[in-house]
């Protein structure tokens, strides 16, 4: 059973924008604190971004913070993740994750490609 839906992503060239999308079962919306994971060619899986339940605590990497921007429509049990002023080292698979508030994730979406690249 499908739990989570992403679109987006794509190939965009460096500073440029990017919005992803990962839609949820209402239950699951309502229930997980949602965000975003990465991996980059070669690497592991890291955590990029996150929202709590209420959507009034939001969490960020160093690395993504004043570009990033993650967001929850209730309305659409939908999170956002808007990308600004992407750099080549953005470019990875992303992964929308939905988890338990202080556990790890026990959703995952199938993935959305990436690509910073001039």
């Amino acid at each position: 059973q499908v739990q989570l839906v992403e679109s987006g992503g794509g190939l965009v060239q460096p500073g440029g924008s990017l919005r992803l999308s990962c839609g949820a079962s209402e239950h699951t919306f309502s229930s997980h604190a949602m965000g975003w994971y990465r991996q980059a060619p070669g690497k592991g899986r890291q955590f990029v971004v996150g929202i709590n339940v209420s959507g009034d605590k939001t969490f960020y990497i160093d690395s993504v913070k004043g570009r990033f921007t993650i967001s929850r429509d209730k309305s659409q049990n939908t999170v956002y993740l808007q990308m600004n002023s992407l750099r080549p080292e953005d470019t990875a698979v992303y992964y929308c994750a939905a988890w338990p508030e202080g556990r790890d994730p026990d959703y995952w979406g199938q993935g959305t490609q990436v690509t910073v690249s001039s």
